[in-house]
C-alpha cells in the first residue's frame, strides 16, 4: 500500500473514534458521570464528563461508521483505495473506546492535580485513539489485524495529534471550547 492509500485507510478507519469527543462537546451538559464524587480531595472526573455527552458521542461514532459503510463502495471507486468495511463490533468499539480514553484521561488529570481544561501533553492528543484501538483489537481482532497494519498504526499515531490540535483550535475559535487544546 502506498503512503496516500495508507493515510486514507488510517483516516477512514479512525473516523468513528475521532468524531465522538467532538459530538460530546456539542451535546454537552447533563449529569456528570462521577455524580460529583471526589477521591483524594479531587473530583473523580469532573463536570466535563457527562452521561449525555458520552452517549451522544458513542451514538455519533456508530452512526458515522454505518454511514461510512453505506458510502464505502463509491469512496473505493473514487479514491481507488481498498477502504475497510466496519463490522458491528468495530462500529461499537471504536467510538466507545474513544470516549473511554477521554474519560480515563480526565481521571488521570484529576489524579495529577490538573483542573478541567488544563493541558496534559501527549495524553490529551492520544488518549482516545489508544483506547479506541485497544478496545477494537479486543472486540474485532481479525478486522483490527487486517485494517491496522504497522503502516496504518504509524499514520494514526502521527495524524491523530495533528487532527486533535487542529479541531481543538477550531472549536476554540467557534467558542465551543474555553481553551485551544
Amino acid at each position: 500500500m502506498n503512503l496516500v492509500a495508507t493515510i486514507a485507510v488510517a483516516f477512514w478507519a479512525m473516523l468513528p473514534a475521532y468524531v465522538p469527543n467532538n459530538a460530546a462537546v456539542l451535546a454537552g451538559g447533563g449529569r456528570p458521570i462521577d455524580a460529583g464524587h471526589t477521591w483524594g480531595g479531587r473530583r473523580v472526573l469532573g463536570d466535563g464528563k457527562t452521561w449525555r455527552g458520552t452517549a451522544v458521542g458513542i451514538l455519533a461514532g456508530v452512526a458515522l461508521a454505518v454511514a461510512l459503510n453505506a458510502i464505502r463502495p463509491a469512496a473505493v471507486d473514487a479514491l481507488g483505495v481498498p477502504l475497510p468495511e466496519f463490522p458491528i463490533a468495530a462500529m461499537l468499539a471504536l467510538p466507545a473506546g474513544g470516549m473511554l480514553g477521554d474519560i480515563l484521561a480526565s481521571f488521570l488529570k484529576r489524579r495529577t492535580g490538573r483542573e478541567r481544561g488544563a493541558a496534559f501533553p501527549v495524553v490529551d492528543q492520544l488518549d482516545f485513539a489508544v483506547l479506541a484501538l485497544a478496545l477494537t483489537a479486543l472486540a474485532a481482532p481479525a478486522w483490527f489485524a487486517a485494517t491496522f497494519t504497522l503502516g496504518v498504526l504509524l499514520v494514526v499515531l502521527v495524524l491523530t495529534p495533528i487532527l486533535h490540535v487542529v479541531t481543538n483550535v477550531a472549536a476554540y475559535w467557534l467558542n465551543l471550547k474555553s481553551e485551544p487544546y
